[in-house]
């Protein structure tokens, strides 16, 4: 009798998170650590320096697209549902072209901004993205 094929897969490459000094810092890190407790994601570089959340290899949250200060986060997610709504906040930057086609939204914390009182509703953004990439039996199981 011969033994099992096992077939084993390279570890997924995960980009890593930072160790949090500031107020930014630490929520990328909440943010991130709260992305990979949903379905099947996984949390990758993107273009350097930026990292992704995806599921199933769909990008559906992304952290600082270009190099950022410390005290400062840039975030974009796909909001279908309040990507209308959203634009009137302090911190949300307006989207243009592709993006503002497909209901994608960016935003922009600085120095001066509280980041860590929005954690929840950037959660609850993380969620309806998550929810408009995945597929639908995973979005069920976050709903």
């Amino acid at each position: 009798m011969t033994a099992p094929i096992v077939v084993r897969r390279p570890a997924a490459i995960i980009a890593p998170v930072p160790k949090a000094k500031t107020p930014h810092q630490k929520a990328e890190g909440q943010l991130s650590r709260y992305g990979l407790t949903l379905p099947e994601t996984d949390l990758v570089p993107a273009w350097p320096p930026a990292r992704c959340l995806r599921v199933r290899k769909r990008m559906f949250f992304m952290f600082g697209p270009k190099p950022e200060p410390l005290d400062a986060l840039t975030l974009i997610m796909k909001l279908p549902i309040s990507a209308e709504m959203v634009q009137d906040l302090p911190f949300v930057r307006e989207s243009k072209g592709w993006y503002k086609q497909h209901n994608w939204v960016i935003a922009s914390f600085g120095p001066e901004d509280d980041i860590l009182a929005e954690m929840d509703t950037l959660k609850g953004w993380m969620r309806q993205s998550y929810c408009a990439m995945a597929p639908k039996k995973l979005a069920r199981q976050v709903l």
